[in-house]
């Protein structure tokens, strides 16, 4: 299952987003927010993060205006890799040499299409298990 969240500045994103899930049969759960009244987005960067570190969800996505502030929330939570992406290599690349647990978008910096894309690149690319980022996984995980 699939933890989903943003604030009112990427929600539109996080809706076509859902279309897109549902279009493929991926299970998620939908954390908010749920219009496009304004919020805050630490609290939907939480949410999400506590449903992948708690085990609820394998993997999450983020969704703000820029991806920035609510990336950030959702570091906080212990056992949360979470990367900003803007383009599809670096969703690819942060799931085969970071393992990112989740993906984080900016829904007034990306366009739909590209964040299609992206969302595709990491919910599709294994960790590759190498051994020198496992180490290194390991050691982002004891700071």
């Amino acid at each position: 299952m699939l933890a989903i969240g943003s604030d009112h500045g990427g929600f539109e994103l996080k809706q076509r987003i859902i279309g897109y899930l549902e279009e493929k049969g991926i299970p998620y759960e939908d954390m908010g927010c749920h219009s496009r009244d304004s919020c805050d987005y630490p609290q939907f960067g939480r949410a999400v993060a506590n449903a992948v570190a708690g085990g609820q969800c394998e993997k999450g996505i983020v969704i703000c205006t820029t991806g920035i502030g609510i990336s950030i929330s959702a570091n906080k939570v212990k056992g949360i890799r979470c990367a900003l992406c803007a383009d599809p290599l670096s969703a690819r690349m942060t799931r085969l040499h970071n393992d990112a647990n989740m993906l984080a978008l900016g829904g007034g910096m990306v366009g739909e299409n590209m964040a299609l894309d992206i969302v595709d690149a990491f919910l599709n690319t294994p960790f590759s298990g190498e051994e020198k980022h496992r180490r290194r996984i390991g050691a982002i995980e004891e700071l």
